[in-house]
């Protein structure tokens, strides 16, 4: 099949299966995705599976052996950098998203230049003061912008302790808020998987219902 065919045909099927209405919403969002690592490499596929018009991604790094434990790249991609490594997978399944990528370390006025039209921001960074960065830049500078972003997803089991919660009107936070990795603490794929679905998951639903 072709792209073009392939284009053609995603839009009929998630027409069918979200309803007219729903499509519309989403195809007309734009979401920005910081950080391609264990959630954002989760994240950004769930939403083009859902058909979101413009996904904005940014991440400095490179796919290295390291990441293939956790993160949603493939043993050929190592040594891209993983925005453009997204970029191939994102256009493999939905071939009609915008992809708009960006290979920078984020600082706080680049989120507010380069996410500026975005009507979501999902934080997927590693590091806490990453997290924190962008959070406060969001709330702070881009009213009245939401984000939703995550906290304690290490480690194994448990699944069920693992939620969605608002913090605010505008800020939603998914984790068990407890999971920190570190020695003998590692990240598992599964419950780094759980933890940026329901980061998707609130998207949409910020997306479909508002606010």
């Amino acid at each position: 099949m072709t792209t073009e065919n392939w284009k053609s045909e995603f839009e009929a099927v998630t027409k069918l299966n979200l309803g007219q209405a729903v499509f519309d919403k989403l195809s007309c969002a734009t979401v920005a995705v910081a950080g391609l690592g264990g959630l954002g490499s989760r994240v950004a596929p769930a939403l083009a599976r859902c058909g979101i018009g413009k996904l904005i991604i940014a991440d400095f790094d490179i796919v290295e052996p390291s990441n293939l434990n956790r993160q949603d790249y493939f043993a050929d991609q190592i040594g891209l950098a993983k925005v453009e490594a997204m970029k191939q997978n994102l256009a493999r399944i939905n071939p009609g998203l915008i992809i708009e990528a960006h290979n920078i370390r984020l600082t706080p006025e680049s989120v507010v230049s380069l996410f500026a039209c975005a009507d979501i921001v999902a934080e997927c960074f590693d590091k806490p003061d990453q997290k924190q960065m962008i959070v406060e830049t969001v709330l702070v500078k881009m009213t009245p912008k939401p984000i939703v972003s995550a906290s304690g997803l290490a480690g194994f089991g448990r699944s069920n302790d693992i939620t969605t919660r608002r913090l605010s009107p505008r800020h939603i936070l998914v984790g068990d808020l407890v999971s920190a990795s570190g020695p003998g603490v590692g990240l598992f794929a599964p419950r780094v998987g759980i933890a940026a679905l329901h980061q998707a998951n609130a998207i949409i639903e910020l997306l479909i219902n508002g606010n």
